[in-house]
């Protein structure tokens, strides 16, 4: 199984809207995209708890059942179309990809 991790640190203020407004808009659309191509095994997006140490502000844990099902997801036309918008808001981005049980 291939897993997908990426965490996202969002700017103060872009796309006209504040932080906590833009993570709701970008949490929304990754969820959006949970069921776009077979091979997803775990679609998980959460967002920072208030009172809890974090540092970055949204996170998509995924897992897939082979390298294919994660392109797949990548080049989506679904998928790629929320990409300007995370690339507008985003002020830091991680990724890791790891194989695993």
């Amino acid at each position: 199984m291939l897993h997908h991790i990426v965490m996202w640190k969002l700017k103060d203020h872009a796309e006209g809207a504040d932080r906590a407004t833009n993570v709701r808009k970008a949490q929304a659309l990754l969820q959006g995209c949970a069921a776009l191509v077979p091979g997803v095994v775990r679609f998980e997006v959460g967002t920072a708890q208030p009172g809890l140490e974090c540092t970055y502000d949204l996170v998509l844990n995924t897992s897939f059942t082979d390298h294919t099902a994660l392109a797949a997801y990548q080049h989506h036309p679904e998928h790629v179309a929320i990409k300007p918008f995370m690339k507008a808001v985003v002020q830091e981005r991680q990724c890791m990809d790891y194989l695993g049980e």
